[in-house]
């Protein structure tokens, strides 16, 4: 059923539970399974220095789950490929669903406040509402 499978993963626990979610479908479907990870961006950014020092920090954490990524997939049987973007996570993730023509989005629930929901938002509820592809949220 599932051809192309993305992860989209924050290094949270929420994500990881994503995570094996994504590696037992892509293994039952014999599916492609691909992740990406977001290198959030300042809206505006500071100084050189500031938007430097970031991209250091974000490409240390995102090594770290890439690699605890690739162990599990190992685990599992299942090849992943790995894409870290720099952007605003929504965008980002959507635009490279389209472009690259995934047919599912496995993505882990965070649990927020009912205000903070009504408020703000969530990721994963955007994610669920402009994505073109089927999404599968993971709790």
């Amino acid at each position: 059923m599932f051809k192309k499978i993305l992860i989209a993963s924050d290094g949270s626990e929420g994500a990881f539970k994503a995570l094996v979610a994504a590696l037992r479908l892509a293994h039952s479907h014999k599916a492609q399974l691909h992740m990406i990870c977001v290198e959030e961006t300042q809206w505006i950014p500071g100084s050189r220095e500031e938007v430097i020092g970031d991209k250091e920090l974000a490409d240390r954490k995102f090594a770290e789950v890439v690699a605890k990524a690739e162990v599990e997939a190992k685990h599992h049987r299942v090849k992943l490929t790995s894409h870290i973007v720099v952007g605003h996570p929504v965008p980002a993730i959507v635009d490279f669903i389209a472009r690259e023509g995934f047919d599912l989005l496995v993505t882990g629930f965070m649990g927020h406040s009912a205000l903070y929901n009504r408020v703000i938002g969530s990721t994963t509820d955007r994610l669920v509402e402009l994505a073109p592809c089927t999404v599968l949220v993971v709790k």
